[in-house]
């Protein structure tokens, strides 16, 4: 893990931590044999500087005195963009104010990248590039690539944009003696726009997505078919199968759509294939805080019975709180738009005081609740999936939630009844 952290304005050690915080929730932890770092490529200024003085020794780079000023005003005389190579044959010494430009070669650079094939770049196209700046603090393009070579790094994977930065590293780790790592270039991720993924306008940080429920297993599945496919009719694989599939050759050039709603479908299937223990464990930051019930109404051996039916149903764990708030509040909050459509129906107060009637003094099981609800609203020529629609509402206060009758079993008789009286108020 290397912090390229040579641009001090976007430089905060927060924002490190940040870093690390994020990786070590997908499992990527600095406790691991695996893990080496942070280093920082601010520690490595002398080596950077060090090698941009050997390519000027070796005859592969000059100084130059051209201010910005000067070079627009060439360029714009001569009717070409960029920096023109005016002084790469006057033999300047260094000096204050002079930058060192790398001496770009004649020809061409074939970039062979594992994900695009092999990439010409015309050298012609390429101006003499800055390496140490007028201060003499070197040029990120060199620093990646000294600390690359002094790393030992063998592949460099990155996304698409980079590519057209890679015919001058690739140049500058040639003229530095190296052989140049495997470049792997992949598609950059988009919106459902289209837009290429703006920290301005999208979520992109993890800790957004480990903040509103996503398991980082499902996580890492999802970023993995980004791109990529496992073999098969499903995407939905376990870390190992994915190790033993992936090959960067196999990664799709077109961009990547991010789509938040299968990562919601992707975590759904996570959350379905843990155990109940595994589950309530994983919900219980969800189950203290910024909850709508205090903590003493809170039962937990209610949530724990509560918990199968909740778990098939939530595709994030912050959907938790709005599942069972019925079951720890006095009195639940009313949906009013839930409220107006279940109670429309002119039927709604005679089949909401028949289960108040038999809910007084009937079996206490689901089974029993459930038939009392059907029949009902087979009085009145309704089928079960409208007559528990109102039962639903007065009960928990939304027109959607886990199975109710389970859930009315588990909120107990006193309750139900005084939610449906409440309701039969509210009715007028």
């Amino acid at each position: 893990m290397r912090i390229e952290d040579t641009d001090e304005s976007r430089n905060e050690p927060q924002w490190v931590q940040g870093i690390i915080d994020a990786l070590s929730w997908l499992g990527i932890n600095t406790s691991s044999p695996l893990f080496e770092g942070p280093y920082f490529q601010s520690h490595n200024a002398d080596k950077h500087i060090a090698a941009a003085h050997r390519l000027y020794e070796g005859g592969k780079a000059y100084w130059c005195d051209l201010t910005p000023d000067q070079i627009q005003e060439r360029a714009k005389a001569s009717g070409k963009q960029g920096y023109d190579g005016y002084s790469r044959d006057r033999g300047l010494e260094p000096g204050p104010g002079r930058v060192l430009r790398f001496r770009v070669p004649e020809g061409a650079t074939v970039v062979e990248d594992l994900v695009r094939g092999l990439v010409e770049f015309d050298n012609a196209t390429i101006e003499d590039f800055v390496l140490l700046r007028s201060n003499g603090t070197p040029m990120f393009l060199l620093a990646n690539v000294v600390d690359d070579i002094d790393m030992s790094v063998t592949n460099v994977v990155r996304a698409e944009e980079h590519l057209p930065n890679t015919p001058k590293q690739q140049m500058l780790w040639d003229a530095l003696g190296q052989r140049p790592p495997v470049w792997a270039h992949v598609p950059v991720l988009v919106n459902e726009q289209r837009k290429k993924l703006s920290k301005r306008r999208d979520k992109v940080a993890l800790e957004q997505y480990k903040d509103e429920g996503i398991l980082p297993e499902a996580m890492v599945n999802y970023l993995m078919t980004l791109g990529w496919a496992p073999h098969g009719d499903t995407e939905i694989v376990p870390w190992e199968t994915i190790v033993e599939q992936f090959r960067l050759e196999d990664v799709n050039h077109s961009p990547a759509f991010f789509d938040e709603k299968k990562l919601h479908a992707f975590n759904g299937e996570y959350i379905r294939a843990l155990s109940t223990d595994e589950f309530v464990n994983v919900a219980q930051p969800w189950l203290t805080g910024d909850v709508p019930w205090r903590p003493e109404q809170f039962k937990s051996d209610v949530f724990v019975a509560m918990a199968p039916l909740v778990q098939t149903r939530v595709g994030v764990l912050r959907e938790i709180p709005a599942m069972v708030d019925f079951l720890f509040l006095d009195v639940p909050e009313i949906d009013d738009a839930s409220w107006t459509k279940a109670t429309s129906p002119e039927w709604t107060r005679e089949l909401l005081q028949a289960c108040a009637t038999s809910y007084a003094t009937c079996e206490w099981t689901h089974d029993v609740l459930k038939e009392i609800v059907e029949k009902a609203g087979e009085s009145h020529g309704v089928k079960l999936g409208k007559s528990q629609a109102p039962v639903r509402v007065a009960v928990t206060g939304r027109s959607v939630g886990p199975p109710l009758f389970e859930s009315i079993e588990l909120l107990g008789r006193e309750s139900t009844i005084v939610r449906i009286n409440n309701a039969l108020t509210r009715l007028g």
